[in-house]
């Protein structure tokens, strides 16, 4: 820390109480000067001969036979007043970043001008502010915060614009230029203050970080901090991936962590000014320079305490640039009231349709409808759009556990994004059987419709053979899976007999789609006359042994059930064969009864919810 010294005369002055102070001396004092609840007694020739404001108050006390001067409002109070006492007196004075404010201030308001004496009290601090203060890295920042307190004093005097210039030129160094200490307010541990002494100046320039400043500034009050940052900015010299840095550092050191803090009356008007502050500081690099995870937890914030709209739009369109880096923990943003759901479900899926707006603004593609093709090329080969499909899964399944959440919200927020982003549906599927278990009063028509979400044919091996067993899934759901399970088993069957099939695997596959398609129709008009002669032999069988309990179980009690319930539905839609899934126009109506593989995997019971 710099310092200066003034004068040389020993320290003459005393204490009498907390409210008295005078000068030791043979000289009787002969006058009395009260500055707040204390007076001091002095002498009136040293104090006149630097003090212009002094004289005028003397002299006007001398015409109306006052006894004392009154000096309201002084700026720095008596400690300020004291410095300029002593320095008239010619006594000992100590300026330093602590106290040059005041000591400037108060000399200003006392009128230690050059007119009055050479080499004033006003000339001589702004020599030390100029030649040492506003060159100290420490200095500057220690010198605007005790600044704060005097208004309007400081502004006026341009001390804080100084010491705001002075703060921002020096974090637009190039770090490998910078030779003065930084951390002002990061208390290094013993061990690393040694290693600290052992490494060279050299090296520990050359190691110095491109943000080692945003810790030194982030204890300023926000109003002044605001107005650093707006400098630094506007030099144009420094990365909006610092600023970020440097916004989400002061953010994590001021606001509290428990909800009932961010809220309390106490704080909440803070709370709100200081969330309004960094929104406003936001780097303008399209979301950049911040992390989508501190953004949503700013938007969390601006939330509880009731930030403007303004911010909050901001953040959206913020959050909406960089949605693919977000994580299912980010967005689970508590609702609040009129809302029943646990997690605000509407900014989830604002946030998701800006982010697809955005994408097909980027990418140029006029598109009406989102599932066009020409749109799903241009994003297949995108990591982002498959990372926000990932998300929305995820999220899915995390919502489809709250018993309020709506059918329509759920698919909604399903259909939110193109179906290129869900290469695989094994996400959707999990969210779909949470959500099936969690609200078991679907009608027979709702779970169609979530079900229809889902393309089987995108489920994988693990995923189909849970589905083959969930007996929460529809019937016609199962069958399907069951169904593309045997038909990609024969693709890959065939595929390995004969190597040329691997260059048309999609066709090969198709081609086996289609022609299973209609083998399964011709066996299902075989099953219906099968069916009849199986219903007059129990008929005839139930006549013939009446009390035998077994007669009539000519097929497994399982096999029977999911027999009767395709019947049934193929019965009941004969002439309505579209699928339950997005894989419909492939799936067949009905399962062949002879195939034991496939009745056999609905014995076995697990669970992936």
């Amino acid at each position: 820390m710099k310092f200066m010294k003034l004068g040389s005369k020993p320290d003459a002055l005393q204490y009498e109480g907390n409210f008295v102070r005078y000068i030791s001396s043979e000289l009787a004092t002969d006058i009395i000067i009260a500055v707040g609840e204390v007076k001091f007694d002095l002498h009136k020739f040293p104090l006149l001969s630097k003090s212009n404001r002094l004289q005028k108050l003397v002299s006007k006390a001398n015409e109306d036979n006052a006894d004392e001067i009154y000096l309201d409002d002084f700026p720095g109070g008596p400690k300020a007043f004291e410095i300029c006492a002593k320095f008239c007196y010619g006594m000992t004075v100590t300026l330093n970043a602590y106290n040059v404010v005041a000591a400037r201030c108060a000399a200003e308001c006392l009128e230690m001008t050059e007119d009055m004496d050479k080499g004033n009290l006003i000339f001589k601090i702004d020599v030390f502010l100029t030649s040492s203060i506003f060159r100290s890295w420490k200095d500057s920042i220690i010198v605007l915060q005790t600044a704060k307190s005097l208004f309007p004093w400081s502004e006026d005097l341009k001390i804080v614009g100084r010491c705001i210039d002075s703060i921002a030129s020096k974090t637009s160094v190039d770090p490998v230029n910078i030779t003065w200490s930084y951390t002002y307010n990061r208390k290094l541990a013993q061990v690393d203050k040694i290693v600290e002494d052992k490494v060279t100046a050299k090296e520990k320039f050359e190691s110095v970080p491109k943000d080692w400043w945003v810790e030194d500034i982030c204890e300023l009050d926000i109003d002044l901090y605001r107005r650093v940052m707006i400098t630094v900015k506007s030099k144009g010299r420094m990365d909006g991936v610092v600023i970020g840095e440097a916004l989400k550092t002061y953010a994590v050191r001021w606001l509290p962590d428990s909800v009932d803090a961010l809220v309390s009356d106490a704080h909440a008007r803070r709370n709100k000014s200081l969330v309004e502050t960094i929104v406003c500081l936001l780097p303008c690099d399209n979301g950049v320079g911040c992390s989508c995870s501190f953004l949503l937890k700013l938007l969390k914030v601006a939330i509880l305490v009731e930030a403007d709209e303004s911010s909050r739009e901001e953040l959206m369109n913020s959050i909406s640039l960089k949605l693919h880096e977000a994580s299912v923990k980010d967005i689970l943003i508590p609702a609040r009231s009129p809302q029943i759901t646990t997690y605000d479900i509407h900014l989830v899926q604002d946030l998701l349709n800006r982010y697809m707006t955005n994408e097909k603004k980027s990418r140029g593609v006029e598109v009406a409808d989102k599932n066009d093709k020409v749109f799903g090329e241009s994003i297949l080969g995108s990591r982002s759009i498959l990372n926000v499909g990932k998300l929305v899964d995820g999220y899915l399944g995390e919502i489809a556990h709250d018993p309020n959440l709506s059918l329509s919200s759920f698919i909604d927020l399903s259909q939110s994004i193109p179906e290129f982003a869900r290469p695989n549906h094994d996400g959707l599927y999990k969210a779909i059987d949470i959500y099936l278990k969690e609200h078991q009063s679907l009608t027979k028509s709702e779970k169609k419709n979530i079900c229809g979400l889902m393309n089987v044919k995108k489920l994988t091996a693990d995923a189909s053979a849970h589905a083959a067993q969930n007996e929460r899934l529809p019937v016609r759901v199962v069958v399907q899976v069951l169904y593309f399970e045997q038909v990609r088993a024969a693709a890959s069957t065939r595929a390995f007999a004969s190597p040329r099939s691997l260059l048309n695997g999609d066709a090969d596959y198709e081609k086996t789609l289609g022609g299973s398609c209609h083998s399964l129709m011709r066996q299902t008009s075989r099953m219906k006359i099968k069916d009849d002669e199986f219903r007059r032999s129990v008929r005839l069988s139930k006549k013939s042994s009446k009390n035998s309990k077994t007669g009539m179980q000519l097929l497994p009690s399982r096999s029977r059930r999911i027999f009767d319930k395709i019947w049934n539905v193929g019965k009941g839609q004969g002439e309505n064969r579209s699928s339950e899934t997005s894989g419909g126009s492939n799936s067949p109506s009905s399962v062949v009864l002879g195939d034991t593989k496939s009745s056999s995997l609905r014995h076995q019971r697990h669970s992936i919810s």
